[in-house]
């Protein structure tokens, strides 16, 4: 592994910044936090940067590029502002791994140049009351349609950015009296399609990425709407989800850097009893404690983008990345916090939002409790 940036990679963050520096510079993260503005008008704008093309074959409309230089933007992204980080990692997480992993060449012919160009957004309706961290548990079923196609009834519930996606990717028990795993697909479904009906949620944090409880009541898609192998869904969306982990990973660590730099600010610039109150042993080593995590995090995420890239199994790697970076963001905002105390505390303060953000990550994609169980079972326990 080579940790030098190449000259392509550095052109590349280079893009990264001058994109934030126009479309999304503090002081617009901060209103759009205030608003609850979700970002689906900078898509076309980060097609147009080309950022999604970067994880995909030439073939597909890509460039070629591969996780590592992923992982690199979804870094840089997240010390932005989660805001464009969230709906990069949709796109390429959630619509270009899944469509690229087991999509059919139609469905790739017809979603990823539209992905590539910022044109299209996927969704992945996944959990519902009763299968949330028990993905096996879901209830939501498909049955054959009379005309053909499928005939979708059930509930969807914490569905992020549901009602400016173009798709859902809709987990569904396709076969009558299966359990767990099995029998479980993947259908596409627009959210336009009759009988989809969304409800949002009201939610404490991250007010960029609304979130749906979305009702499907006898829902009907075509035959050409299921994604992968019908009966393997659920194998399907366990690669979805360690993309995504990835994904989040990556995005986290990049918050948690931005966290860890304003802390680092303040405490050379804050002044107490005459001296900056860094210059006391407690902030020096709670700084200290604070990157230290954050280069933990950023090694675990490199290795595992290494391992993506060259194809290589990743699936407990995935997991420790996600549980390493999530709970090394709630670590540093949680003392970012206690070192800019009232400072941090204000409305307008970012680390009051990466703190408050930062909560939903140790159990979105899959609870860090649940992941610590697949490592567990990953090393053979």
């Amino acid at each position: 592994m080579d940790f030098a940036l190449s000259e392509t990679q550095r052109a590349l963050l280079d893009t990264v910044d001058r994109f934030c520096a126009h479309h999304l510079p503090p002081g617009e993260v901060r209103r759009r936090d205030a608003a609850h503005l979700p970002p689906y008008d900078l898509l076309p704008a980060m097609g147009e940067a080309g950022l999604f093309r970067l994880a995909l074959p030439e073939e597909w409309g890509g460039i070629g590029a591969d996780w590592r230089d992923v992982c690199l933007v979804q870094e840089r992204l997240g010390w932005h502002g989660y805001t464009a980080a969230s709906i990069f990692n949709r796109v390429v997480g959630f619509g270009a791994a899944s469509l690229l992993a087991y999509g059919s060449d139609a469905q790739r012919a017809a979603m990823l140049p539209r992905l590539a160009e910022g044109r299209l957004l996927i969704a992945l309706a996944l959990t519902e009351p009763e299968a949330g961290t028990d993905a096996g548990a879901i209830a939501t079923r498909a049955v054959p349609a009379p005309g053909g196609g499928w005939r979708i009834t059930g509930r969807k519930c914490w569905i992020s950015d549901a009602r400016g996606a173009d798709v859902l990717l809709v987990a569904a028990r396709t076969r009558a009296g299966s359990k767990g795993a099995e029998g479980i697909s993947v259908l596409l479904v627009p959210p336009g399609t009759p009988g989809v009906a969304m409800t949002e949620l009201p939610k404490v944090d991250n007010h960029c990425m609304p979130s749906f409880d979305i009702g499907f009541d006898a829902v009907e898609v075509p035959a050409d709407a299921l994604m992968g192998e019908e009966g393997r869904g659920f194998r399907h969306l366990m690669s979805t989800l360690s993309a995504s982990r990835a994904s989040l990973a990556a995005t986290t660590t990049g918050c948690a850097q931005a966290a860890v730099d304003a802390a680092l600010a303040h405490a050379k610039a804050r002044v107490q009893f005459g001296r900056p109150i860094g210059a006391n042993q407690a902030i020096r080593h709670r700084l200290a404690d604070m990157q230290m995590r954050v280069d933990q995090a950023r090694l675990v995420v490199r290795h595992l983008a290494w391992l993506i890239a060259t194809g290589q199994g990743c699936r407990r790697e995935a997991a420790q990345a996600k549980v390493i970076a999530t709970e090394c963001l709630q670590y540093v905002t949680h003392h970012g916090m206690q070192i800019l105390a009232s400072a941090g505390y204000a409305a307008e303060s970012d680390m009051q939002r990466w703190w408050r953000d930062a909560r939903l990550y140790t159990f979105g994609e899959g609870t860090n409790e649940i992941l610590r169980d697949l490592i567990a079972r990953e090393l053979g326990l």
